[in-house]
């Protein structure tokens, strides 16, 4: 059975005469499914635009548009060609929404290894941009042609944008909030009253007969400067797994950076420790100074943010692994438990990405939760609510 899901209905399906609507578009949607065949049991034969569907379906996944093998089994298969793979992403560009495509072009790199073909310019302008492919441009960087790397750019550049489209504005909005909140104070101008905190401080002096509050004491915020109130390192491991969370991590530490009452320090690591910060006015080149694969060693990298660190009370530490550590074990737990004694804030993430938590090291985890850093996944929608918490040294939203 095929693994994606029924395409929407087209007008141009192979109804039979006789069948009602609701059935023929139920035994139409099932021989998309199923893939064709005499053992499909739905006895349909498709046409015109169903048809083309069903090829291109076919030749990703099997079915009646894929290819035989000597056997006589279907099995899949593009050709193994640039212009077949080109004309096929074409097609299902054509047929399905951009979130199956997505999908499908994921699905077409794994199951029939058509990442090298990513190197080539004219495939790279055919496909629909995501996360997950930005990742695969990345993986395959080191062995780009240059004739390549500016379309491979251009691909990145347009998924970037998009995702700071999409989270930027509300992460500035909710990191500012929690900047002034930290910094509230007790004699507030009018325009600085924090009215709900001040009427839940005063309700002791609430007044039945007047059905009024005496605010006896006020509570506000300090006004917004333009000095630095937080420092954020972001340590960003690099292995393989990690792709889509060095993406969204890329993004936000450029975001994070372009606030000037936060010092954002983004460190990349797998074996060794790349330290970023100077291209963060740009993430492109942020992800383009990645080098995704290789081994893993946490320590060695808290080592070197640790090192960093000037004022510990005020900072952020924020450590997106799936923490399988290479280094010593010991020594990263007694780092992370020196920074938190130092009055760091120190915030584990399984993963940044919108697929949940990936294969981690359970022991490294519970260990860390043990030191008072809970390790989780967390999506990019509540990324700016850990650091909002974290900012404000609260309990942080752990899903």
């Amino acid at each position: 059975m095929r693994a994606v899901e029924s395409p929407a209905e087209s007008a141009d399906g192979g109804n039979d005469a006789g069948d009602t609507g609701g059935d023929a578009e139920r035994l139409r949607r099932w021989r998309m499914v199923l893939g064709g065949g005499e053992a499909d049991g739905t006895g349909r034969t498709l046409t015109g635009q169903d048809a083309a569907m069903d090829a291109a379906l076919g030749a990703l996944y099997g079915g009646s548009g894929g290819a035989r093998r000597s056997s006589g089994e279907r099995s899949a298969g593009l050709g193994g060609s640039a212009p077949n793979v080109a004309r096929w992403l074409g097609d299902i560009r054509t047929y399905f929404p951009a979130p199956v495509v997505q999908v499908m072009q994921r699905d077409a790199i794994e199951r029939l290894g058509l990442a090298s073909l990513l190197l080539e310019p004219e495939m790279l302008e055919a496909v629909e941009p995501d996360v997950h492919l930005v990742g695969t441009l990345l993986s395959l960087n080191k062995a780009m042609p240059d004739t390549t790397k500016e379309t491979a750019r251009a691909v990145v550049r347009k998924v970037v944008e998009q995702l700071e489209k999409r989270l930027a504005t509300r992460t500035r909005a909710t990191l500012t909030g929690a900047l002034d909140r930290s910094a509230r104070i007790n004699r507030p101008r009018h325009h600085d009253i924090d009215w709900d905190r001040t009427i839940r401080a005063n309700l002791k002096n609430y007044l039945p007969e007047y059905r009024t509050v005496v605010p006896e004491r006020l509570v506000g915020h300090g006004r917004a400067s333009q000095a630095v109130k937080k420092e954020v390192v972001l340590c960003i491991d690099q292995s393989g797994s990690m792709a889509a969370s060095v993406v969204y991590a890329s993004v936000f530490g450029a975001v994070l950076a372009s606030m000037r009452s936060i010092a954002t320090r983004l460190v990349v690591f797998d074996t060794a420790v790349v330290d970023l910060t100077d291209q963060l006015d740009d993430p492109v080149d942020v992800l383009f100074g990645t080098q995704l694969g290789g081994g893993t060693d946490i320590n060695r990298a808290l080592a070197y943010c640790q090192s960093k660190i000037t004022r510990p009370a005020d900072t952020v530490v924020v450590l997106i692994s799936d923490l399988y550590e290479g280094g010593i074990r010991n020594e990263m737990l007694k780092r992370v438990a020196a920074m938190k004694g130092a009055g760091v804030e120190f915030v584990t993430l399984l993963a940044l990405s919108d697929e949940g938590a990936p294969a981690y090291d359970r022991e490294h985890a519970a260990a860390l939760a043990a030191l008072g850093a809970p390790a989780f996944a967390c999506t990019p929608d509540l990324f700016p609510d850990v650091m909002a918490a974290a900012l404000e040294k609260r309990p942080l939203p752990v899903p």
